[in-house]
């Protein structure tokens, strides 16, 4: 059994920014020449989230317009109360969506499908630098 791991590092510029991973992550899956296991990709804090979309013009307008409407900005948040930094929806959104995804290997392929992609969304209001974990395990 292998184990390994690297960790990805960029720049958002603003709320709703979703970067396509897809890439970054064959690459580190050919890197660590594991055949068949498991690549867990993971971001660290609370206004971040990852998962897979079809990476598509349309879908990139609509998944943070459905954000909008399950978490609203104009509405108030009791987060607030603590840090009073102005992104309660960004936490709300984030845990909603998720800090982490696994994908299985096989034959030293992701199993994603034809359409499928694995993106991160910056959830934050700010721009940030943001690190994402990538391990694998297998053999």
């Amino acid at each position: 059994m292998v184990t390994f791991t690297e960790t990805l590092e960029f720049n958002t510029s603003k709320e709703g920014d979703i970067l396509d991973l897809t890439g970054d992550v064959k690459r580190v899956v050919k890197q660590s020449r594991v055949s068949n296991g498991i690549v867990t990709v993971f971001v660290p804090g609370s206004t971040g989230a990852l998962t897979t979309i079809e990476y598509e013009p349309g879908l990139l307008q609509d998944l943070p317009a459905a954000l909008e409407r399950i978490a609203p900005s104009n509405v108030y948040y009791h987060h607030e109360e603590m840090w009073h930094d102005g992104n309660g929806r960004s936490h709300v959104r984030a845990s909603i969506i998720g800090p982490s995804l696994t994908v299985p290997i096989v034959n030293g392929e992701l199993t994603l499908g034809t359409w499928q992609q694995i993106v991160f969304i910056e959830l934050d209001i700010r721009p940030r630098r943001r690190k994402v974990i990538v391990q694998i395990i297998g053999e």
